[in-house]
């Protein structure tokens, strides 16, 4: 089979489309034909290897060992262990395959796996689970989301930010969305109540107070985000720069046992039931998996370069033709 492969660390001219061996599922995996993937920014970051911690964690420290980036997959089981109890070869379906996606097979468990509507493309299919599945986990789980709070959501143009502008509009929310000046009208679009141009406003020094604080984006300290908390407000982080997630990781937890509001990075572990709630949104026609463009599999080098500049609105899908 093709994978889009990468053996040193550097920018997206180190992926080459290479044959490998095509995967044998297990008795308790099955064997997706992938049709779609998507970028995510923990690609990016472990492609291009400049957090140490990143190298350590999920790469290696001198050379990757991953080797084979994509986390998203939507597409068609061909084989099933005999373990696998809810999918038989033939459907289609979306998930998290933990890295590996960019290839044209994956071997996966069925439990971060759910059936693909039949009104919904691959390519959509595969812009959902890495960024749909922490927006909704740290807005509702760990936000404790209630209808008509003030929410705030930094990063609200990125794939993670998209959703969760959408589903806190779902929970009938006042959402105001954070971004750049040319991302404006396109925050609006998505539901946005209000918009922030961070190039030319400090959320933090505008006297406006939130409920609920999600940052998807962004370079900010934990106390900018403190101080446009409401009293018993909730701030939640789940992306950005990796001092901006370590601020919220450890200094978090620390700064809300010295006061009434509630701060620290997203724990949170996707279940079944998650995908499921995702769907049925996308049913009602309140969630809808926003792409920005989408890149054929040999194009996998040019979709990261994309991905890298930061233009992106929404998602980037790479498309696998078999």
């Amino acid at each position: 089979m093709k994978a889009a492969v990468y053996e040193k660390y550097g920018p997206p001219d180190v992926i080459q489309i290479k044959e490998v061996e095509k995967p044998v599922p297990k008795e308790d995996e099955m064997l997706v034909k992938i049709h779609a993937t998507s970028i995510n920014y923990v690609d990016w970051q472990v492609l291009v290897g400049e957090s140490t911690f990143l190298r350590l964690t999920t790469g290696g420290l001198l050379k990757p060992k991953m080797l084979i980036l994509g986390d998203d997959i939507s597409g068609i089981v061909e084989a099933v262990g005999e373990k696998i109890t809810r999918f038989k070869p033939g459907d289609m379906v979306l998930g998290l395959c933990n890295t590996g996606g960019f290839a044209e097979y994956r071997c996966v468990s069925e439990e971060y796996f759910v059936s693909k509507p039949s009104n919904m493309s691959f390519e959509q299919a595969a812009a959902i689970p890495e960024a749909a599945i922490p927006a909704l986990l740290g807005l509702r789980d760990n936000g404790r989301i209630k209808p008509g709070q003030k929410v705030l959501i930094c990063g609200a143009s990125g794939g993670v930010g998209t959703y969760a502008v959408q589903i806190a509009k779902s929970y009938a929310a006042e959402v105001t969305g954070v971004c750049s000046t040319g991302k404006i009208d396109y925050v609006y679009s998505i539901g946005a109540d209000h918009v922030i141009d961070y190039t030319k406003e400090d959320f933090s020094k505008n006297h406006e107070r939130y409920d609920l604080i999600f940052a998807a984006g962004g370079n900010r300290s934990i106390f900018d985000y403190k101080r446009a908390l409401a009293p018993e407000g909730v701030y939640v982080c789940i992306g950005g720069s990796l001092s901006q997630y370590f601020q919220g990781m450890l200094l978090g937890p620390l700064l809300s046992l010295m006061d009434t509001k509630k701060m620290g990075a997203m724990f949170a572990q996707p279940k079944t039931e998650d995908f499921q709630f995702l769907l049925e949104l996308y049913e009602a026609g309140k969630l809808v998996p926003v792409i920005d463009r989408v890149f054929p599999f040999s194009e996998t080098a040019e979709a990261l370069r994309y991905y890298g500049e930061g233009k992106a609105r929404g998602k980037i899908v790479i498309s696998i033709e078999h």
